[in-house]
Formats: structure tokens, sequence, C-alpha cells
């Protein structure tokens, strides 16, 4: 298998894509860069100045935070200046309302050059929305997961009651339609499949079957370029 291998992982809300992503990077001794933590940890930090419309001021928020992960026992942390974030990012508050942080240009521009910077020496497992079409669009590996809105909403369901957050089923079908929506439809970046993407419907597939058909992706990749 080729070394060093740079891995775009892309697709809407609860298809799967960071659960597979820390998986195959474990497997494969990659580094795991979860892009959509970065702008979770931006959205957090305008929430609590009221700035979620204000270009300008989520730029500035950027240049005060620096974002990184640590991988623990429990799975990876992500801090904020140092402080771990990795549980509040993940509030309702900060999920509905990060596709609007996320849809401004300065805030993509930004976080792309960060994501392309850890990116730069490979070895990289990296999942968002742009990974494949605009973060690492010379990537080696690129993968477009998909699923039903019914059996994401119930995925997100489920991790929400695990965590004893009261929520209601209808509710979250319409929050991740909504953000389909959002994210399919703005004007930069938008989600969409790079032409030379592995698609995957995840739908009625567990995680390691999922995680199998990506490196059986991976490995025949990796024969037909041997030949």
């Amino acid at each position: 298998m080729v070394e060093k291998l740079k891995i775009a992982i892309d697709g809407p809300a609860s298809a799967g894509k960071s659960t597979v992503a820390k998986i195959l990077a474990k497997k494969l001794n990659y580094i795991y860069c979860d892009t959509g933590a970065m702008y979770r940890t931006l959205t957090y930090m305008a929430l609590k100045e009221n700035a979620i419309s204000d270009e300008n001021h989520l730029v500035k928020l950027l240049d005060q935070a620096k974002i990184t992960f640590e991988q623990r026992v429990d799975g990876q942390h992500v801090f904020l200046n140092n402080q771990d974030v990795t549980e509040v990012i993940r509030q309702t508050d900060v999920t509905n309302n990060v596709s609007a942080v996320s849809a401004f240009p300065k805030v993509r521009e930004e976080l792309v050059k960060r994501q392309q910077e850890i990116a730069k020496e490979g070895a990289i497992v990296m999942d968002g929305r742009d990974i494949g079409t605009a973060v690492l669009p010379l990537a080696e590996v690129k993968f477009f997961l998909v699923a039903s809105v019914e059996e994401r909403a119930m995925r997100r369901y489920k991790e929400n009651l695990s965590k004893n957050i009261e929520t209601n089923f209808e509710t979250l079908k319409q929050e991740i339609e909504r953000r389909d929506y959002l994210d399919t439809t703005r004007k930069v970046s938008p989600l969409t499949q790079a032409k030379d993407a592995k698609l995957i419907d995840t739908t009625g597939l567990n995680i390691q079957e999922v995680v199998v058909k990506m490196l059986e992706y991976i490995q025949s990749l990796s024969v037909l370029k041997q030949k």
C-alpha cells in the first residue's frame, strides 16, 4: 500500500464520517483531523458573543483561537486555547448554527488554510463537507458517505440519549433536512460529491462494515497503481 496517503471523507450530517474516519486512521496509523470540530469550535465562540451573523467578528475570533486535537484513551479531544471543548461543541445550539457560521467565505478561507497545513505531510484521514472538493482536491483517496434522513436522525437520536440529552426524533429529522439544505446550497464550497470520490451508502450498514468497504477500496487503488 502506498504510504502517507491523503484520505478525504465527505458527506452530510450523521452519515458516519467522523466515526469511520477515526477507526480508519487508527487502522492505518494515520493522523485524524475532524474539520467539523473546527467549525463547531468557532460556532461555540460566536454563540458566547452573539456573533453568529457577523463575518468580520468571526474572523477576529478565529485569530484568537488556537484549535488543537489530542488523542486520549477515551477518544479524540478538541481544545480551544488549551481548554477542552470536546463535549460543549456537540450541544444542540452549536449543531443548529454551525452551517450558518461555516457558510462565510472568510471563515472557510482561514480554516481551509489550517486544514491544508495539517495535511501537508500526508498520512492523514480528514472528514468534513468539502474535503475532496476544496480542502484536499488532490487527495489520493476520496469517499462520499450518504445515508437516509431517517437513519441519520435515528443515529443522532441514540447518540443524544446516550449523553442524556433530551431530544425529539421528528425535530431531529427536520434539523438534519434543514442542515442538508444549507450545506448543499451555500455559495462557498457547497456539500457535493467529488467526481473521483467513492460513494458509499451507509444505510443499513454498521460501522465495521463501512470501514471494511473503505479499506478494500484503498487496497484496490494501491493494486491498480502497482500494475
